[in-house]
């Protein structure tokens, strides 16, 4: 169950970093401004320093995430398992949040917040 939880928890990882890239580094173009439901290029320009700064939320924890990783396949259990409950852990509370905000929004949660979510379960359920 341990390396389940580390399986999870690095595909989280890796699509928060995704995320990271297309919310810092390609908001403007056509493609990313469709994925994230932005109307126009006018839009993307004012939402631009927004979704950098959210896109740097999202690549901290994963950073978070990957080291509580190495930690848990280093031995270091208690130190990878807090971390790892920590970045993914944040990622799934961060999906429930987005469920919140409308019913628009429920795919790109789940999207978001299933690995994280499975990351946590397995790694508590591996832990008892």
């Amino acid at each position: 169950m341990l390396i389940a939880a580390q399986i999870f928890a690095t595909g989280a990882a890796l699509l928060h970093l995704y995320i990271f890239w297309l919310e810092s580094f390609a908001w403007m173009r056509p493609s990313t401004r469709k994925v994230f439901g932005v109307a126009s290029e006018d839009e993307a320009r004012v939402t631009r320093s927004m979704a950098y700064n959210q896109g740097f939320y999202n690549a901290f924890l994963a950073v978070i995430a990957l080291v509580g990783v190495i930690f848990l396949s280093t031995g270091t259990t208690a130190v990878g398992a807090a971390l790892v409950c920590a970045g993914a852990g944040s990622m799934a509370a961060a999906a429930l949040v987005l469920v919140t905000t409308g019913r628009a929004y429920t795919s790109a949660a789940i999207k978001q917040g299933t690995l994280p979510a499975l990351a946590v379960i397995t790694l508590i359920i591996a832990l008892v």
